[in-house]
């Protein structure tokens, strides 16, 4: 028996970080909002990550995303304790290349307005006793950047955004058609019989697009990326507060890409060693109880061929990054608590993202890929911004 509910200003399909900012600011804009999320708790990117939010990563367009997240986190943390943490990012440089970038990097930020701080070697491990002299050559540190605890985050979220009489969540509960009737409704029915009815509906999620249109999905320039990273037990000797990234990050990250040295440095490159085969760069985050997480790897295949992301993780890639690791940093333990791989979605190009609408009322937008927790945040105010034309 299908039941028939009211109707409301709009459905989001997919509770994840980019699903829940969007309700966040449609709420803000006075809007009802219900959101669906198949599972019964969200357990995909958003809780399979670093916590890391780090526009200082980002090309110019998303670090203004990043940046506006930053104050959209600060501004929920004053009024419901979603975990952030405000203690900045480092960029650790190991050679000359890379403390050629960070000083490029640092004047780039000093003209747009974004503070970065230039670190030598002995300030660096003035904050990080434990990081190794023979790696360290100098860090560009970012002060307003912030950290959150991913396994928490998006759940405390939830919570904030309930105490609001026009959110409505349902968890558990896959939407298993979604679509516009003849009378110019979204009409979006769930496993459970229900029919949820609205002006508009966004869909948050890679697997939500999959499943709800499947041949628009395959035809999307989407890209899977199967993540590993670790978790190393807690080390109550060791301090590493805030984000904390290295060498390859340098060598990785688009932000860096802005640097007149970048094509130079990155064209001697190795072209085949295993880092670069499996799109390592080596980061760190502690949590609260002193748990260290590691990471991490990227594997990459289109969508319509997503069943070559195997669901094994690989060993050699785990050693690999705790041997890097430790050329880094001398920590007290090596012992490795969990470890697990993330699946998220990005475009061909890790700085787009993939929206689109169907029949005027439907939109889509996924595969923000890495840069999720960093800008999901201000990006949705945006596009809410692009959907309700003004």
């Amino acid at each position: 028996m299908n039941e028939q509910l009211g109707t409301t200003d709009l459905i989001i399909v997919g509770g994840g970080v980019l699903g829940t900012f969007h309700a966040y600011h449609a709420l803000r804009r006075g809007l009802r909002v219900v959101l669906i999320e198949r599972n019964a708790v969200v357990h995909g990117a958003t809780v399979r990550n670093f916590g890391q939010v780090v526009p200082s990563g980002m090309d110019a367009t998303w670090q203004r995303f990043g940046r506006e997240s930053l104050e959209i986190y600060r501004s929920i943390q004053t009024q419901f304790d979603l975990s952030v943490r405000q203690q900045g990012s480092i960029y650790v440089a190991s050679d000359d290349e890379e403390q050629t970038l960070i000083e490029e990097l640092h004047a780039i930020n000093r003209d747009v307005g974004y503070e970065s701080e230039l670190w030598t070697a002995t300030r660096c491990r003035e904050r990080y006793p434990q990081l190794r002299s023979d790696y360290c050559r100098g860090g560009l540190f970012f002060p307003q950047e912030v950290s959150v605890n991913p396994r928490e985050m998006i759940h405390r979220l939830h919570r904030y955004l309930q105490q609001n009489p026009a959110f409505e969540s349902h968890f558990g509960v896959p939407v298993t058609e979604l679509g516009v009737d003849a009378a110019g409704q979204v009409r979006a029915r769930t496993s459970d019989g229900r029919t949820f009815a609205a002006e508009r509906a966004i869909v948050c999620s890679g697997s939500e697009f999959g499943q709800l249109f499947p041949d628009r999905f395959r035809a999307s320039d989407l890209v899977a990326v199967k993540l590993q990273m670790l978790r190393l037990s807690p080390q109550p000797n060791a301090m590493l507060p805030g984000n904390i990234l290295t060498g390859r990050s340098i060598r990785r990250y688009e932000s860096f890409a802005q640097c007149p040295s970048w094509n130079a440095i990155k064209s001697g490159e190795p072209e085949d060693d295993f880092a670069k085969r499996w799109g390592v760069h080596i980061l760190f985050k502690q949590e609260p109880d002193g748990s260290v997480i590691l990471g991490d790897s990227h594997e990459y295949a289109p969508v319509k061929k997503f069943d070559q992301l195997d669901f094994e993780l690989r060993s050699d890639v785990n050693d690999f990054m705790l041997d890097e690791a430790a050329k880094i940093f001398d920590l007290p333990s090596w012992n490795v608590e969990s470890s697990w791989a993330g699946v998220y979605c990005q475009t061909n190009h890790p700085t787009g993202i993939h929206t689109e609408t169907i029949d005027e009322r439907i939109h889509v937008v996924t595969g923000i890929g890495g840069k999720g927790m960093t800008s999901s945040a201000g990006f949705s105010k945006h596009h809410l911004t692009e959907i309700y034309h003004d």
